[in-house]
């Protein structure tokens, strides 16, 4: 089994950003970032993430990411270049375009983790400023052949298990 950390739309935070990596390091397989972190490529607090820019981010950042992780194919973007405000449709389309098992993105800042066509798709929130609850939140994915299991946790590392779910594909 692999583990995934995922985070998205922490704004210029650079403290935060180090705290939650050095929290689950050792644990985890891969720590993703789906833009808007407002933070130069460079930046210390940014390292060792597999980042995407967001419409908010400067610098060098790829608009998109392709990796594999557990024998899932991940297919990575901030989510503003798909509209991802109104549908994930066009999100749909291109992941399905690319093959991808789960598909992570940010933009809109809300919490949510739905299994379309047997592709996952999940936007971690925000660590700086969530809509649609109080919670500043991210997610540990883990990663197994024939399912997913999705841990929610606050900014201070707290699990909210009421939100965590399992998938199956």
């Amino acid at each position: 089994m692999s583990k995934v950390l995922v985070i998205s739309d922490s704004h210029g935070l650079t403290k935060e950003l180090q705290v939650i990596r050095e929290r689950h390091l050792k644990e985890v397989d891969l720590l993703i970032h789906c833009g808007d972190s407002q933070l130069l490529p460079d930046d210390p607090a940014i390292s060792g993430y597999f980042t995407v820019g967001g419409n908010c981010d400067f610098g060098k950042y790829p608009q998109e990411l392709i990796t594999n992780v557990g024998g899932k194919k991940f297919y990575i973007t901030h989510g503003h270049h798909y509209d991802v405000k109104y549908s994930l449709m066009n999100l749909k389309y291109k992941a399905q375009e690319v093959s991808a098992d789960i598909v992570c993105f940010g933009h809109s800042h809300e919490l949510g983790a739905e299994l379309v066509d047997g592709i996952l798709f999940l936007n971690p929130g925000s660590v700086r400023l969530p809509r649609g609850r109080v919670e500043k939140t991210y997610c540990i994915l883990d990663v197994d052949k024939d399912s997913v299991k999705l841990t929610v946790y606050d900014d201070s590392g707290r699990k909210l298990d009421s939100l965590s779910k399992e998938f199956t594909f």
